[in-house]
């Protein structure tokens, strides 16, 4: 796919091809009796299950917004608003994923979307547009940046220019690209995070204002360096910028070259350094996992065949060495 691919293209993209790819791997079984039960809903339990799912999500967005924005998220225990932990720069808990920049808001507009509610959408996206900045003294996990703000601002953009407006008029008046602007401004904050290592395997975390802290591991997970392609790629196509896909493909690349020679296994932790693996330990779990759900969705939405390969290579390497009982 051409960096000037519509962004109509991409968006549906990932739907006309995901029934495709995903049937040729089968997850269930079907001779589970709990698979037999969940696997399948009623039409009125669906409806149910629906109404249910608003209501839920509803109540913690109401409780967010009334509650604690325009800090990050809502603390449920003390009823009020919570940010990066400014006192304790080691508290990486929080400050990985807090930035101080509205994350629950950012992270609330496409569920707003394919909830129907265009109101609150078009209100909440106003919001961003006066409250998120990056120019903050935060230093954020690229990971929890990425997946998170960045994808986020990225689909509610989607959403807001699709000619099409799938989910209802979602078109926000007077609006000329606020919130790409926002997430190119957050990935050149990040691409620091890719310089001075030889590997192309980027540092876990930036400082937003000053980028790779002085005190930065050397180390990284796979999911940390391996899961940025979607959103650096679809920033890239938009901008028509080929640099923020080409750092995240290196990344990805560079973990791939170095999988076990035996196995075809990756570890879990490599020195961005040296490429030497500091976490052996393979698997599914924590800190790789979402190495392998990029492959496969980046093969959906771009149609590189290259990620396609990966995914269909560590699959059966998985499968072949997975532990079982």
């Amino acid at each position: 796919m051409s960096p000037s691919v519509s962004t109509s293209a991409l968006f549906v993209f990932t739907a006309v091809l995901c029934t495709d790819i995903c049937s040729q791997y089968h997850f269930g079984n079907d001779r589970d009796p709990l698979h037999q039960k969940y696997s399948y809903f009623s039409e009125s339990e669906r409806l149910r299950m629906k109404e249910a799912s608003r209501d839920m999500f509803q109540f913690g967005y109401d409780g967010y917004m009334r509650n604690a924005f325009p800090e990050d998220e809502l603390d449920p225990i003390h009823c009020r608003g919570r940010g990066p932990d400014y006192d304790n720069p080691d508290n990486i808990n929080i400050n990985d994923v807090l930035g101080d920049y509205s994350l629950t808001l950012v992270e609330s507009l496409s569920t707003l979307a394919v909830m129907g509610n265009s109101s609150e959408f078009k209100r909440a996206v106003k919001l961003v547009t006066e409250y998120v900045a990056f120019d903050r003294n935060s230093t954020v996990q690229v990971f929890e940046a990425n997946i998170r703000m960045l994808g986020s601002l990225l689909s509610a953009h989607l959403i807001i220019i699709d000619p099409r407006q799938r989910l209802g008029d979602m078109s926000v008046p007077d609006y000329h690209d606020d919130l790409l602007e926002l997430a190119h401004d957050l990935a050149s904050r990040l691409l620091p995070a890719f310089s001075n290592t030889p590997t192309g395997i980027p540092y876990p975390r930036v400082s937003l204002t000053e980028g790779v802290p002085r005190n930065c591991l050397n180390e990284t997970c796979t999911s940390g360096a391996g899961t940025l392609v979607l959103e650096f790629g679809v920033l890239s196509r938009l901008l028509k910028d080929p640099v923020y896909e080409a750092v995240a493909r290196r990344a990805v690349t560079s973990l791939w070259q170095l999988r076990s020679n035996v196995t075809g296994l990756l570890g879990n932790v490599v020195n961005i350094q040296t490429g030497e693996w500091t976490g052996t330990m393979s698997g599914l779990g924590a800190g790789i996992d979402s190495f392998f759900e990029y492959l496969l969705k980046a093969y959906i939405l771009f149609g590189e065949s290259s990620d396609l390969k990966m995914f269909n290579e560590s699959y059966e390497s998985i499968k072949f060495h997975l532990r079982r009982g």
